[in-house]
């Protein structure tokens, strides 16, 4: 057994074991979804004509229903949600980068409750890290503002409409977004009783 967990041949970065889990992305689900799934997907789809076009898969994964929607038709799938369907909570906006999914290298994720009805379900939405543009959801969820500007701070998701789009975590003439899988690893020598433990890009290679 070779590396934590017994993981080997990754490309980890974080000098522990290299250590490194594939992500899988599921693809569409079928129906029926099962628990409340089908009376979410049925309601949207009567309350929204634009049902096919707009949501390019539905995943039931993990017991989580999340709904895949096109940027363009982002806000008014929220509104409807929030509206008609009485999802009232943004639980927050996460951003995810996938640098091997070309032309959609950044996702959104957008967790939703509807505490009428005591459900939870998940929007995503991906841009190409070349174009990060989302609509800002502030004006429809208006405690999303600050994950909004997380987002962009961490990922560089730049989110149109919204009222103050700075960033949050880091100076604000920080140069890039920290959370991106190709951001340098950077960091400073740490003398430690004595001996000195060089920043992470300069412990080992990691071709």
């Amino acid at each position: 057994m070779t590396g934590m967990f017994g993981a080997t041949g990754s490309g980890d970065t974080s000098g522990f074991g290299g250590l490194v889990k594939s992500a899988v992305s599921p693809g569409s689900s079928q129906r029926p979804y099962g628990s409340y799934f089908d009376d979410v997907a049925d309601d949207l789809e009567r309350a929204y004509p634009d049902f096919a076009t707009a949501i390019e898969k539905v995943v039931v994964y993990r017991g989580e229903l999340t709904l895949h929607v096109k940027r363009e038709n982002l806000v008014e799938v929220a509104l409807i949600l929030r509206d008609q369907l009485r999802f009232e909570m943004c639980l927050g906006v996460s951003g995810v980068h996938y640098p091997e999914d070309l032309g959609r290298e950044l996702h959104a994720v957008i967790p939703l409750l509807s505490m009428t009805h005591n459900r939870r379900i998940r929007l995503e939405v991906s841009v190409p890290q070349s174009d990060p543009h989302l609509p800002s959801l502030v004006e429809v969820w208006a405690g999303s503002n600050w994950n909004e500007r997380e987002t962009f701070d961490m990922f560089g998701i730049i989110f149109d409409g919204h009222p103050g789009l700075t960033r949050i975590l880091m100076p604000d003439d920080w140069r890039g977004h920290p959370q991106l899988k190709d951001y340098p690893l950077g960091g400073i020598p740490v003398e430690y009783k004595g001996a000195t433990v060089p920043p992470p890009d300069e412990r080992r290679s990691y071709r």
